[in-house]
């Protein structure tokens, strides 16, 4: 059998033309008891920004402001997490701390002299979420002194793979309410540390 095939038409693209860009459609209203996946960014929906260690924190700064978030995944060029890097890290201490200790200019401060390195991070499995709601992950933001959690999934050899994230300042917009999380401590061992003393 001889199928004829059709030439599909084309036009020319008109100027102002945009593109769809992933967009994840969180509830606007939450409340504690709500399924947690009500308030996490799930990164199957929507694009992780990242950045280079070697980019510098105006870089870091101007992708943020530019992307709308707080937080960027510092990445190597096969796209494995070496860290990350927040809004607060950026406008905290360590900027001048690296000036002063370096001897550099605040320009030239890199991504990765502020950045919080991996060995550093601590990842909840989403397969200990199934079951939660609103409220356990804020209990476990302010348990841990956080103003993110990374939310990873396994892949099938059981490697790690970074599912998504929550933010205190994403659900304090869905709560409707402003959480007070300060980080007294920068690890999840570092906080037991501290509890145990």
């Amino acid at each position: 059998m001889n199928r004829t095939y059709s030439v599909i038409p084309s036009a020319p693209m008109q100027k102002g033309t945009s593109f769809h860009k992933p967009r994840q459609a969180l509830p606007e209203r939450v409340s504690l008891d709500d399924p947690m996946a009500s308030v996490m960014t799930d990164f199957k929906v929507v694009t992780a920004y990242t950045i280079f260690p070697l980019e510098t924190i105006e870089a870091a700064r101007e992708k943020m402001i530019h992307r709308g978030v707080r937080m960027l995944l510092v990445v190597d060029d096969m796209n494995h997490i070496l860290g990350l890097i927040t809004a607060t890290d950026l406008t905290g201490e360590k900027p001048m701390q690296v000036v002063q200790t370096q001897g550099i200019r605040h320009s030239d401060v890199l991504v990765k002299d502020i950045m919080t390195p991996r060995e550093r991070l601590e990842v909840l499995d989403i397969e200990d979420l199934q079951m939660a709601c609103v409220g356990d992950v804020v209990a476990t933001l302010k348990a841990h002194g956080r103003q993110h959690a990374l939310v990873v999934e396994r892949t099938l050899d059981q490697a790690q793979c970074l599912r998504g994230m929550f933010s205190v300042s994403q659900i304090n917009r869905q709560l409707n309410t402003l959480l007070e999380v300060e980080g007294v401590a920068s690890t999840f061992a570092e906080l037991g540390a501290h509890l145990g003393s």
